[in-house]
């Protein structure tokens, strides 16, 4: 499973590369927060985009295949986005990573459920969640420190050391799993399960927690940035240290095993906003403790919506994961622009908002489905 591991993490470090250093690229482009923020957003896009290929491709060349293959394309881009001359470039090449990156994420769900799942159970969705975990770590303490160093060009230039390894690692080591022909064209099951219930309900799930956690990190570096505080980058960038707490990724796997993936993500959906409201006050240790519930609340309604994906379906695996993540990262992209205008106008109050009204659509829609079935409540 570590190369796998070392895949997932390569591909997420790569995802949210400029998060930490938004600021400084607006000042090197001469471009808003907002704006700025569309370096994630065009990624995420890009990602839901390329979902609808790699997951049906996936299903009927091999899930080792697929996932190699991403993790190789991977690399031109992103030197691409460290030499970009401009920023419409920049956006350019973060679009490319981003159709790359579907290879690695609507693949590696059904993986994790086809080859390490049998065996350890819930654990095996919390060990690649945990190995996302250390991705982002990477991607965001790593290149914010990095930065403040030697520049955002060489900090996001020298991540393309992850992906490329990680393809030689993979190709050697993944095991090939046998591939299973979708029954009716390689397309037909993904629009199949556009009407999975199950698969939809997750997909709510797992979209708010996105949304909610992106807007929160993308702009609390401004935040930071600004007085009271008024941290430097690399000072500013440890609030992602945070992620740490993603570790606890394989008990969080047990406990959905325990009580269920909708009981687990009902239970954090309530976390993640009991951080948002203590990050509203202007001092660091509330910032700190309210966005540390926020990522241990989005690292488990994440194990939990993925859970629910790998339940909703039995065959046709790979169209499953391309339609969550297809809505995941279409939807999650407004995360990195949203709560921008937001912050524009009302600063952190209006991202909190933000995220408090996507916390509110995915409970609602769970409690629903909870009372539909006459279901005990959680």
């Amino acid at each position: 499973m570590a190369a796998f591991l070392l895949g997932a993490a390569g591909m997420f470090a790569v995802t949210y590369s400029t998060q930490a250093i938004l600021p400084e690229l607006g000042r090197s482009f001469g471009v808003t927060p907002a704006q700025a923020g569309l370096t994630i957003s065009v990624v995420v896009l890009a990602l839901a985009c390329g979902a609808w290929i790699w997951g049906p491709l996936s299903d009927r060349y091999g899930r080792k295949r697929s996932i190699v293959l991403a993790c190789a394309l991977l690399v031109p881009p992103t030197i691409g986005a460290a030499l970009a001359p401009n920023f419409g470039l920049l956006l350019a090449f973060r679009a490319l990573q981003g159709l790359c990156m579907p290879g690695l994420l609507t693949a590696g769900v059904p993986y994790v459920a086809e080859a390490f799942a049998p065996t350890i159970g819930g654990r095996a969705m919390g060990y690649y969640v945990a190995s996302l975990v250390a991705g982002g770590l990477i991607g965001r303490v790593g290149v914010g420190l990095l930065a403040a160093v030697v520049g955002w060009r060489w900090a996001i230039g020298a991540l393309v050391v992850f992906p490329l390894s990680a393809a030689v690692v993979m190709q050697r080591s993944l095991v090939d799993l046998p591939v299973e022909l979708p029954r009716a064209g390689m397309f037909r099951g993904a629009l199949r399960q556009v009407r999975n219930a199950t698969l939809l309900r997750a997909t709510v799930t797992g979209t708010a927690f996105f949304f909610t956690f992106v807007g929160c990190f993308s702009y609390v570096v401004y935040r930071l940035e600004r007085p009271p505080f008024a941290f430097g980058p690399a000072v500013g960038s440890l609030i992602f240290v945070l992620w740490i707490l993603g570790a606890a990724g394989p008990a969080i796997g047990r406990l959905a095993d325990r009580i269920g993936w909708e009981r687990l993500a009902l239970s954090a959906l309530a976390l993640a906003a009991l951080g948002l409201a203590l990050s509203l006050p202007a001092n660091v240790p509330s910032i700190v403790a309210g966005l540390a519930l926020v990522t241990l609340a989005n690292f488990s309604g994440v194990t939990a919506a993925q859970l629910g994906v790998a339940e909703a379906a039995t065959v046709d695996r790979g169209a499953a994961s391309a339609v969550y993540f297809s809505l995941y990262y279409g939807i999650g992209s407004l995360g990195a622009y949203l709560p921008g205008l937001a912050w524009e106008r009302y600063a952190w109050d209006g991202v909190a908002v933000t995220g408090f009204t996507a916390l509110a659509i995915a409970g609602t829609v769970l409690l629903l489905a909870a009372a539909r079935r006459g279901s005990p409540p959680p």
